[in-house]
């Protein structure tokens, strides 16, 4: 299983959760697997089938945007960290 670490401003949703475990072969198989459990993280993280741009997700302190994206290949052990942009703006 891999270990998702919960933003602040998501954690409303995941019963103020810190970090989840779920399984997943990707990232975007994760991000559904996480709305199935914690409904509305989706729409919060994802805007049709791109990541927010506001949003960033690592893998290992690795950015996805840098590899397959949201078709980033998982491991067991992988430690996923959702991070929002700490500047402002409109979505």
């Amino acid at each position: 299983m891999a270990t998702i670490n919960i933003p602040t401003i998501l954690r409303p949703l995941t019963q103020q959760q810190k970090c989840i475990k779920l399984d997943a072969k990707n990232v975007a198989e994760l991000i559904d697997n996480m709305d199935k459990q914690y409904p509305g993280i989706k729409e919060r993280i994802m805007k049709g089938e791109q990541v927010h741009r506001f949003m960033n997700i690592y893998i290992n302190d690795e950015d996805i945007r840098f590899s397959d994206n949201i078709y980033t290949q998982l491991n067991e052990n992988d430690v996923i960290t959702i991070l929002p942009a700490v500047a402002g703006g409109t979505i």
